[in-house]
């Protein structure tokens, strides 16, 4: 009977594992709020959950641009940290890391879309760094003609990016505070419709990697967003 027992539960573990959700991502409590840093070895970030950009808009793997991604958060901000493998980066000629710069999304940059709207889907808000610690922020409305004209917003998120040639690899940070992205007090179990991108090079050889896959040529599709949920320290 023991043996019995145990076939069968081995035979169950296949569908315990393809169980698990793999559009939610949980954001650690930390103690305080922290300088940013870029290291994924340093005290705060070690202690992050970990999900990965690893999916092209049709949900097909790009192993060789798998991104990791962790989140924190305290009672006052949520912090991202993208790190990104890269092979070829395509750069806008004279950063200005001072202004928010429009039409960034024409570099690579590493992007964050967070929406606390669970009745209005098609408001939320966007955040982009590039490698060369360029920014913008949006307050996104998908029932307006041009919702990029939601830049003129400002959420006053910090950022701090770096290349690091040797590795092949670039770093970006993001601290958002909350009240820029909800009317809530920040605790546990509040939970946010997200999804997390980069993208790579430039003409025929782009790529754009994300968590969840939109199954469209635009990024704006919070239909096929995930949950972000704020939990407690490991």
């Amino acid at each position: 009977m023991k043996l019995q027992t145990l076939l069968a539960f081995c035979l169950t573990m296949p569908c315990i594992v393809s169980a698990q959700p793999k559009n939610i991502i949980e954001s650690a409590k930390a103690k305080s709020d922290v300088a940013l840093n870029l290291d994924p070895a340093s005290p705060f970030w070690r202690n992050a959950r970990v999900v990965y950009l690893s999916v092209d808009s049709n949900g097909q793997e790009l192993p060789a641009y798998r991104t990791e991604l962790r989140s924190r958060w305290t009672a006052d901000s949520i912090y991202f940290l993208f790190v990104c493998p890269f092979q070829h980066l395509s750069l806008k000629p004279a950063p200005d890391t001072a202004q928010e710069t429009y039409e960034l999304w024409n570099w690579n940059v590493a992007e964050a879309f967070i929406g606390s709207n669970f009745q209005d889907i098609s408001r939320y808000k966007e955040f982009e760094i590039s490698p060369q610690n360029e920014w913008i922020d949006l307050d996104i409305n998908l029932h307006a003609p041009h919702h990029e004209e939601g830049w003129k917003w400002n959420s006053g998120f910090e950022h701090l990016a770096r290349i690091d040639e040797a590795k092949h690899i670039w770093y970006a940070a993001m601290r958002v505070p909350f009240t820029s992205l909800d009317s809530r007090p920040a605790r546990v179990g509040n939970t946010f419709r997200v999804n997390f991108y980069r993208t790579e090079d430039s003409g025929t050889n782009a790529k754009e990697i994300m968590w969840q896959p939109v199954m469209s040529k635009t990024f704006h599709v919070p239909e096929h967003f995930g949950i972000l949920r704020l939990v407690e320290r490991k």
